[in-house]
């Protein structure tokens, strides 16, 4: 495997893990909401939520634009 794949491949999982972290967190404010009893625990979900939610769309596309191939000129 030539190293260009092998970089692109490693990038490529590590963008796919954020995801995973993402959705891993946003599984975790679901319970946390649906257990939840008391305001704080609501507002701890929610929070939990929205930034599972940021984590799912924003570091993918960080990642995906610090890493693109400049332009040629």
């Amino acid at each position: 495997m030539i190293d260009a794949d092998r970089l692109a491949r490693n990038r490529y999982f590590l963008m796919m893990g954020a995801n995973c972290v993402g959705v891993a967190g946003a599984v975790l404010a679901l319970l946390i909401l649906g257990r939840a009893t008391t305001t704080e625990q609501t507002m701890l979900g929610i929070a939990l939520m929205l930034a599972a939610f940021w984590v799912m769309a924003a570091i993918p596309r960080m990642l995906a634009r610090r890493w693109r191939t400049p332009p040629e000129a």
